[in-house]
């Protein structure tokens, strides 16, 4: 496998970066998110629990009263809010006194010890109002809220009423794994959103790179036997002042060839980027192919037989369509004779060598495919097929008969516009 270029592998990094760019900022987002809800919902469950035992206590605080000093806690067996309450119990002190449990529907050892009695009712003596606090009981930790009973101008009794966070703190566990779970997900997809973003984005640069790579490739393909064929004859005539007249015609028809490549191969690179259209217009195929393989520099081995066929086509794109086809027939047949045909919308070129596994008549028409049948390159036949279809036409390879190779380019019928 051909290793990517060093622009490609650049993009393939930068590609990565970006993925991973995008996935970190996702990341710290949804950390910021989460971090926020989970502090909301402790804030929220606390509060809640809070708001629960204390209009519980302040309920039951009213439902009882002092009488002449004397503490009335009858109503609390038939009140809903003390039945269902899950830790109850009614204090009292005397003046001056440490306090006492008066009624406790709840067990006892449910309920804080006489240390934290003293401790709730030395906090309800200080506020004189409902207090909360956080006192161990049966071996958990318990959020009470204790409500004063007036008697008089003294707190005589409170009422305190229990709650256990562990449900609650249960539930704020599974909201923070629910939590972690769901943006690990999120991350993990925002990474391949982000990667397959990033690929189509960058997409149009690699096939640029491709495009610029293929057209140097096929650049260096088209130059380089014209520019051989020039220094040759260029040695010829210094080394010859009686060969020098013949040398320099050669060589201005040989720079003209190389005008008309250059040319052709601009068009086709503009093409390719899209920056222009190619322009069909009518023109003599015979014509085209017989004066294309005149200027060839070894074509005495070619023969041509035309008739007379009108296409629509780009002349330069068509002539180095030619050149492919016969180079690659000259260059492949072992030497054998080429023979050139054009009739109605066909070119076929024939050579009489060893041929291509029918295997590969498909395959060698692929670009960077190399080897004897593609020319060597893995250019020429690539040209040959890009060319037919900007021109709507289709190009095979064919076993000929008697042995040797077949090489079509079918173009649509010439139509008068």
């Amino acid at each position: 496998m051909t290793p990517p270029s060093p622009a490609v592998a650049r993009l393939r990094r930068a590609r990565w970066a970006t993925t991973l760019l995008f996935a970190a900022t996702t990341a710290l987002c949804l950390l910021a998110l989460a971090v926020l809800a989970v502090r909301t919902d402790d804030r929220s469950r606390t509060n809640d629990l809070d708001n629960g035992v204390s209009r519980r206590a302040d309920g039951l605080a009213r439902t009882i009263y002092f009488d002449a000093g004397v503490l009335h806690v009858d109503a609390l067996s038939e009140d809903d809010l003390a039945l269902s309450a899950e830790r109850f119990a009614v204090l009292q002190a005397p003046a001056p006194g440490r306090p006492q449990i008066r009624l406790a529907p709840t067990a006892r050892a449910a309920l804080p010890d006489q240390a934290g009695l003293d401790e709730i009712w030395k906090q309800i003596e200080h506020d004189q109002e409902t207090v909360f606090v956080a006192l161990e009981a049966g071996g958990r930790e318990i959020q009470w809220a204790a409500a004063p009973v007036w008697d008089g101008d003294r707190i005589g009794a409170a009422v305190l009423v229990g709650a256990d966070p562990a449900q609650s703190q249960a539930a704020h566990d599974r909201l923070v794994r629910r939590l972690a779970l769901g943006c690990a997900a999120l991350v993990l997809a925002a990474a391949a959103i982000g990667h397959l973003l990033s690929g189509r984005a960058m997409r149009p640069a690699l096939r640029g790179l491709d495009q610029q790579e293929q057209f140097l490739a096929e650049a260096a393909h088209e130059l380089r036997t014209p520019l051989a064929t020039l220094r040759l004859v260029v040695e010829n005539g210094s080394a010859s002042p009686t060969r020098a007249p013949a040398a320099l015609d050669e060589a201005l028809r040989l720079v003209d060839r190389l005008g008309r490549l250059v040319t052709g191969l601009l068009a086709r690179a503009r093409v390719e980027a899209g920056t222009q259209e190619i322009e069909l217009t009518p023109l003599r195929l015979d014509q085209l192919v017989e004066q294309t393989i005149e200027e060839l520099p070894d074509s005495t081995g070619v023969t041509v037989t035309t008739e007379a066929a009108i296409v629509n086509g780009d002349p330069e794109l068509l002539a180095q369509v030619v050149r492919n086809l016969v180079e690659n027939a000259l260059r492949h047949g072992g030497g054998t004779p080429v023979e050139v045909s054009v009739t109605a919308g066909r070119i076929a070129v024939r050579d009489h060598g060893p041929g291509v596994p029918a295997k590969d008549h498909d395959r060698v028409f692929e670009r960077r495919v190399t080897g004897a049948a593609s020319g060597g390159t893995g250019t020429g036949l690539a040209i040959v097929k890009w060319v037919a279809e900007l021109h709507n036409g289709t190009t095979r390879l064919s076993p000929a008969p008697g042995g040797g190779l077949l090489a079509e380019l079918l173009l649509p019928p010439h139509t008068s516009r």
